[in-house]
């Protein structure tokens, strides 16, 4: 919470009085966790945005991609999950971090080992974009080589939690969530996405967020800035909230609009 001391400057033989406000000694912690085939670049321009709100963020390169010794066809989802818990590790210990306040944004593949993360470690904020859908079987082979056709029909199939590992982290967590869709998905279809709002039953708060006219990758920069600015508003509101009900001591739960809203560029508009 913000300290708050009474002050007294000298000026001319005489004194201000004033109040000094100090921020907060810690700060919240945001981890990213880019997809298959991505690397931490792909995160850097939404982790600049939300680290200007107050926030330590830190992005990092999952083994077998960018500059990795561990070559892509070696990679189990069981080495991506090592590396997440690594690197949340690493963030939370940062001496400038709450660790009752870490959020974790994970997009695709990323944002299926993020809800894993959250059986292992506290998570207090959960951002998904296009969150992908794997059967629990074959756990231990390498991701590159999964069945594809197996993946694909998996994914265009309504689970509930009591047969995923992934749903099932989902049914357990109680934090909020944050979940964007992109309408011309052909790798996440909607019942994968539908799959994952299914599970959420003890969420904090449910945000869905469908953007018109996007694919998977959101090649095109409008897709894109629509995504960040989505992003940075529901990050700047789960922050504010946070340290609102901080001050007031108020730990009752927020509860945030979930109802499903389409956004089109055209009508949304491109961010300022």
């Amino acid at each position: 919470m913000i300290e708050e001391g009474t002050v007294s400057v000298p000026v001319a033989g005489q004194h201000l009085r004033g109040t000094l406000l100090a921020p907060e000694k810690l700060i919240p912690g945001f981890l990213f966790v880019h997809g298959w085939g991505g690397k931490q670049d792909d995160d850097l321009d939404c982790a600049e945005e939300i680290a200007r709100l107050g926030c330590l963020c830190f992005t990092f390169d999952l083994r077998g991609h960018a500059g990795s010794d561990l070559q892509q066809d070696q990679v189990t989802r069981g080495d991506g999950l090592q590396d997440v818990l690594a690197a949340y590790d690493f963030l939370a210990s940062h001496p400038l971090v709450d660790r009752s306040a870490i959020g974790v944004v994970g997009v695709s593949y990323g944002g299926y080992l993020s809800t894993l993360l959250t059986t292992e470690r506290p998570v207090q904020w959960l951002a998904l974009r296009v969150p992908a859908l794997y059967p629990d079987r074959d756990w231990d082979t390498p991701k590159a080589l999964l069945d594809k056709k197996k993946v694909r029909a998996y994914r265009n199939r309504f689970h509930t939690a009591r047969r995923d590992a992934a749903l099932g982290a989902c049914d357990k967590f109680e934090g909020d969530v944050l979940i964007v869709e992109s309408e011309f998905d052909i790798h996440v279809p909607h019942t994968a996405i539908a799959s994952y709002m299914g599970a959420f039953q003890r969420a904090n708060s449910l945000s869905h967020r469908v953007i018109r006219g996007a694919d998977h990758a959101m090649r095109a920069p409008e897709y894109r800035k629509i995504y960040k600015t989505l992003l940075l508003h529901w990050v700047e509101e789960m922050v504010r909230t946070a340290r609102r009900s901080n001050r007031q001591g108020d730990h009752g739960r927020h509860v945030a609009p979930g109802v499903a809203k389409v956004l089109d560029p055209a009508v949304f508009g491109p961010p300022e």
